[in-house]
C-alpha cells in the first residue's frame, strides 16, 4: 500500500495517523518532491476509476492561472489534464492511497482510509 501525501495537508496526516493506528504496512510519497509521472499519474485514475478534472484541486492558484475551469473534460482533452498534474502536481487532490489488491481510493474521509484498509 502507498500513499500519495503532502505533509502540510490536514487530511494526509489523519490519514497517516489513521494507518499508523491500525498498523498498517504501508509506503510514504511525498509527491510535491517525489513527482509522478504521467503514466503514474494514468495508472492510479485508472485505479481510482477517475477522470484527472475528478482528482484535480480547481482551486489552488495554479489552476486558475491555467485556465483548468474552462477546460474540456472530454477523451479528448485527458492528455492535456493528466500533464498538467504531472506538472503541476500541488493540483492533485490528496491523499490517494493505492491498495494492494489494484485499486486506490482518494482518503480524504476516515471512511475513506478504512475502505482501503480492508482492499489490503
Amino acid at each position: 500500500m502507498e500513499i500519495w501525501i503532502n505533509p502540510a495537508c490536514s487530511k494526509c496526516r489523519s490519514a497517516i495517523s489513521l494507518l499508523d493506528a491500525e498498523g498498517a504496512d504501508y509506503t510514504v510519497r511525498r509527491y510535491l518532491e517525489e513527482v509522478p509521472s504521467e503514466d503514474e499519474i494514468r495508472a492510479v485514475l485508472d485505479r481510482l476509476g477517475l477522470e484527472p478534472w475528478d482528482i484535480t484541486r480547481t482551486q489552488e492558484a495554479e489552476a486558475k492561472e491555467l485556465g483548468l475551469k474552462d477546460w474540456p473534460r472530454d477523451a479528448g482533452a485527458r492528455d492535456r489534464w493528466v500533464a498538467a498534474l504531472a506538472g503541476h502536481p500541488k493540483l492533485i487532490q490528496r491523499p490517494i492511497i493505492t491498495a494492494d489488491d489494484g485499486t486506490a481510493v482518494v482518503a480524504r474521509s476516515e471512511d475513506a482510509v478504512r475502505d482501503a484498509l480492508g482492499r489490503g
